[in-house]
């Protein structure tokens, strides 16, 4: 299956299979009757809050059902969180965001991080501040899935 055929097999699949599934929790949910302050009971309250929320995901099949992968995306930033101590101005900080927003967005593109770090210095260096040329260099562009790739 290639990533084109991918979301289509995963909302044939959320649509056959989920809604039934669904069904059974919310009403298994509404069965519980936790006193409001226990951790049971609140657990139940923010599920039930939640639940418009949540459904979302069978809207649109490029949603995932749970945000590990942003979390996960996320992790390195915040491990290195420690070291942060040691940015001693506004722009060392910001600089730190950018390399680990350039670096995480390479890895969820399927880069190889190196040649996409060089090839965005090199060719950055030729665009003496026009913006417009930036969304040539974003990691989802044919150009840089040619020239990056580790697929």
């Amino acid at each position: 299956m290639n990533r084109t055929e991918y979301p289509n097999r995963r909302k044939q699949i959320r649509e056959k299979e989920e809604p039934e599934i669904w069904e059974k929790f919310w009403k298994w949910l509404d069965t519980i009757h936790a006193s409001g302050g226990s951790r049971l009971g609140k657990a139940v309250n923010y599920a039930q809050n939640q639940k418009p929320y949540l459904m979302n995901y069978l809207q649109d099949e490029r949603i995932p059902i749970s945000n590990n992968f942003a979390e996960n995306s996320a992790r390195p930033y915040a491990v290195g969180r420690k070291n942060f101590l040691f940015h001693n101005s506004t722009d060392g900080a910001e600089t730190s965001a950018i390399k680990y927003s350039l670096v995480e967005s390479a890895k969820r593109n399927r880069l190889n991080v190196m040649k996409y770090l060089e090839t965005v210095l090199i060719e950055m260096m030729g665009y003496n501040d026009e913006s417009e040329y930036i969304d040539e260099l974003m990691p989802w562009t044919d150009k840089i899935k040619r020239t990056c790739s580790t697929d």
